[in-house]
């Protein structure tokens, strides 16, 4: 059975180990009403961190989720781990070799019914995962849906996840790999810099996620919450 962890998600903050927030913007973000928290990072992410930031989210009830991108950060105690695959990357070891790796010094380790594997679409070619995975974040809107496609129907991942990174992306091309897709969900991070991005996101997107406003911005942050609500019910 595949996990089921995240399938309610509509809304999600991304929060980075690497990055600072203090207990009052973290209490406003757990207390929000989305309906989970994604600890994750292109940069900076170790043990420490991480278990630093999980133990501070575990004081209130939202769902907590990692994305587990290197195995020695493995921390366990998450309600879910996503692990992700750069759909468009020029190395294989973005794509599965790191994969291979982690399994087989920890795949024993693993809670499998927690785990659920991602199929990312990096399109912001300036972002820090786009060079660190060496994306090729350039290409046409028929090669990204092509992308998607592969990854839906030939490899059947549970979730595609387009990642513009920085920037907000475009919606046509949103619209377009949602009506290309048979099952996966769609995860749309990029941008969302407030609730009028947030809700044209949620009109195509099965889930939003929205990470660096909530430490430029946090009344806007908090305000997309409701934002995807609304234009999930409509």
């Amino acid at each position: 059975m595949l996990p089921s962890f995240y399938s309610d998600w509509k809304h999600v903050f991304k929060l980075d180990p690497d990055r600072e927030i203090d207990d009052d913007a973290l209490e406003a973000v757990c207390m929000s009403g989305t309906d989970a928290i994604l600890v994750g990072g292109s940069s900076g992410v170790t043990f420490e961190n991480t278990v630093d930031l999980m133990s501070r989210i575990r004081r209130y009830e939202v769902s907590c989720a990692f994305e587990l991108s290197d195995a020695s950060c493995g921390v366990p105690g998450f309600d879910g781990y996503l692990i992700p695959s750069v759909l468009n990357t020029r190395r294989s070891e973005w794509l599965i070799g790191r994969h291979v790796e982690a399994l087989r010094d920890f795949g024993h380790l693993l809670p499998w019914e927690s785990v659920a594997g991602v199929a990312y679409l990096v399109l912001n070619p300036d972002s820090t995962v786009a060079r660190l995975t060496e994306a090729e974040a350039g290409i046409s809107n028929a090669e990204a849906i092509a992308y998607s496609q592969v990854a839906d129907k030939l490899w059947t991942v549970p979730i595609l996840y387009v990642e513009y990174s920085g920037t907000y992306g475009d919606m046509d091309l949103l619209r377009d790999i949602r009506a290309a897709l048979q099952s996966a969900q769609l995860i749309y991070g990029g941008g969302i810099d407030g609730p009028e991005r947030a809700a044209q996101a949620a009109r195509f997107a099965d889930t939003v996620v929205v990470g660096n406003v909530i430490y430029d911005n946090l009344a806007a942050a908090i305000a997309t919450v409701h934002a995807v609500k609304e234009a999930v019910k409509e």
